[in-house]
C-alpha cells in the first residue's frame, strides 16, 4: 500500500514528468543532429566531367561541394590530352556533399613499352612475344635467307627498331622473315564468316597479310566493325589457289548475314558468340 501511495504521490509524478521531458529532449536532439549530419533528404547529382581539364574540374567540383582525386592516367588517341576520360561514380549518380569523385585522365603522352628482341624467332613465337609486350603484329614480308620463316628484321613503319627501344604501346610491328633460297607459296585460306581479328590471325598462320580492308554500308560504327565478318575476299580460296609467302589478301566485311552462303550461317553465329565472349 505504501508503494502504491508513493507511485501516485505528487513528488514521484513531478520527478517522473521531469525525467520523461529530459529523455524526450535527448531523443529529439539526437534525431535532429543525425538529420543535419547525414544531410537527410539531400543529394547532389554527379556532374559530367568528361573532356574537362583538371582546372575546369576543380571549378565545377568546388561549386558542387564535391571533391575529386586523379586515380589513373591512360592514353586515348581520340580524346583531348590532359582531360577526363573516365569517372567514378558516373555522371548523374546521387551522392552526399563532400563525396570524393575518382577520375582517370587522358595522358598527355602515349604509354611506351620496350621493344622485345624477336630476331631469330619463328613467326608464332614472335607474335606471342609482341602481344605480351603490348604490341601488334603488322605486315609480314620475306627475303631470301637460309633461316626459313625466322624473323630477320623488326620494323616500325619502314625503320628497323632495335630491341629495348621505346615504342608507343599498341604499335604495329612489321616483320621480315626468311623464305629460304627459293620462292615458297602457301594455300589461300577461306576467311568467309570470320571477324577481322580472326581473319588476320588465320592469314598470319599462313604467312600472309590482310591487304585492303573494306567495310560495306551495313557497318555504321565501331560496335558494328567489332562484330563484322568477312563475306568476300580476293584472291578467293578456290582450286587450291596459291600465294607467295608475305602476299596480301583483300577482305570485305559486313554485318548483313544474308550476304553469307546459307551453309555458313550457323558457323557465323558460333564465331560471333565466341568473339563476344
Amino acid at each position: 500500500m505504501e508503494f502504491l501511495r508513493f507511485l501516485f504521490s505528487k513528488i514521484f509524478l513531478k520527478h517522473f514528468s521531469i525525467a520523461m521531458g529530459i529523455g524526450l529532449f535527448i531523443i529529439l536532439a539526437a534525431l535532429l543532429w543525425l538529420r543535419i549530419y547525414t544531410h537527410h533528404g539531400q543529394a547532389i547529382s554527379v556532374p559530367d566531367l568528361s573532356g574537362l581539364t583538371e582546372e575546369e574540374v576543380k571549378t565545377v567540383m568546388e561549386a558542387k561541394n564535391l571533391r575529386y582525386e586523379i586515380s589513373d592516367s591512360i592514353f586515348y588517341k581520340d580524346l583531348p590530352k590532359g582531360t577526363v576520360a573516365k569517372q567514378n561514380p558516373k555522371p548523374g549518380a546521387k551522392v552526399k556533399e563532400n563525396r570524393r569523385i575518382y577520375l582517370t585522365l587522358n595522358a598527355v603522352s602515349p604509354e611506351k613499352v620496350a621493344m622485345p628482341n624477336i630476331n631469330g624467332l619463328s613467326l608464332r613465337e614472335a607474335r606471342m612475344k609482341l602481344t605480351t609486350s603490348g604490341l601488334v603484329l603488322g605486315k609480314i614480308s620475306y627475303r631470301p635467307d637460309f633461316a626459313v620463316n625466322a624473323v630477320l628484321d623488326q620494323k616500325l613503319n619502314d625503320s628497323i627498331v632495335n630491341p629495348g627501344s621505346l615504342v608507343v604501346k599498341g604499335s604495329s610491328i612489321n616483320l621480315v622473315l626468311g623464305m629460304g633460297l627459293s620462292n615458297v607459296s602457301t594455300n589461300v585460306p577461306d576467311l568467309t564468316g570470320y571477324s577481322l581479328y580472326m581473319a588476320r590471325e588465320i592469314l598470319a598462320d599462313k604467312y600472309l597479310n590482310a591487304g585492303g580492308i573494306i567495310f560495306d554500308q551495313s557497318v555504321k560504327n565501331s560496335t558494328d566493325s567489332a562484330v563484322a565478318f568477312v563475306f568476300r575476299q580476293f584472291p578467293q580460296a578456290i582450286n587450291n589457289r596459291q600465294l607467295y609467302l608475305g602476299g596480301n589478301v583483300d577482305i570485305w566485311l559486313t554485318v548483313d548475314s544474308t550476304l553469307l552462303p546459307v551453309a555458313d550461317t550457323l558457323m557465323l553465329e558460333e564465331i560471333q558468340d565466341d568473339f563476344l565472349e
